[in-house]
């Protein structure tokens, strides 16, 4: 038996995790970068396979991760967790830096950053594993980093359908029309019949026609 609501005690964080081959700029929102040893200094990353991130890392064999903090806009996790990075510079829409070995990384809303060598990467089936050497970290501003239940229960985020820890969520039986965003899961209360014909989706930016009434 596999009892799925077991997986919700488990503690992760939000990140950007920013890559380049040198003609490509990439990057994606994750919840799995984690610490697994300390000499040396090295980190884990698991990501999609359908990414362009990964295929940027792969290439490269670098990445960055910056932490978010806990009151990162909507708007920043939308633009790098629900738009791919073929079709958008996302580093474009924020404040960026670079790191010693020119790989991209986001300066703002963030409260560290970390750039690391790959040292290995596993195939999962649908993910890779990155794991990697830590060649510079920094402290970007003081306050708490945002944990992915900060973002589930506070800001009313959802997982994009490539995260690691996506789990189609099934809407609750209720009488209140609700209108979802197909692209990013967002819940909008209420219909969109009232809404001018421009409205956005707030966390992924795309308009009505990407709503379905529930």
């Amino acid at each position: 038996m596999i009892d799925q609501t077991a997986f919700f005690s488990l503690s992760y964080g939000l990140y950007i995790v920013g890559a380049t081959d040198g003609e490509r700029r990439a990057a994606c929102v994750a919840n799995t970068f984690q610490q697994v040893t300390s000499s040396p200094l090295q980190v884990s990353e698991a990501l999609n396979k359908e990414n362009a991130t990964t295929d940027v890392i792969l290439d490269s064999g670098r990445f960055t991760v910056s932490c978010l903090a806990q009151d990162a806009t909507m708007e920043l996790i939308g633009t790098f967790g629900f738009h791919c990075s073929t079709d958008l510079d996302k580093f474009a829409s924020c404040e960026t830096g670079v790191d010693a070995a020119g790989v991209p990384f986001v300066a703002e809303q963030c409260v560290a950053r970390f750039s690391v060598r790959v040292v290995q990467a596993v195939n999962l089936g649908t993910h890779i594993l990155y794991i990697g050497e830590v060649e510079e970290a920094e402290k970007l501003c003081a306050g708490d980093p945002m944990t992915y239940a900060y973002y589930h229960a506070v800001r009313k985020g959802k997982a994009p359908k490539n995260a690691p820890t996506y789990r189609k969520e099934t809407p609750a039986a209720t009488e209140k029309k609700t209108c979802v965003c197909t692209v990013c899961g967002y819940v909008y209360e209420g219909s969109l019949d009232s809404m001018p014909e421009d409205y956005q989706c707030p966390i992924c930016k795309n308009g009505k026609s990407f709503f379905k009434e529930q």
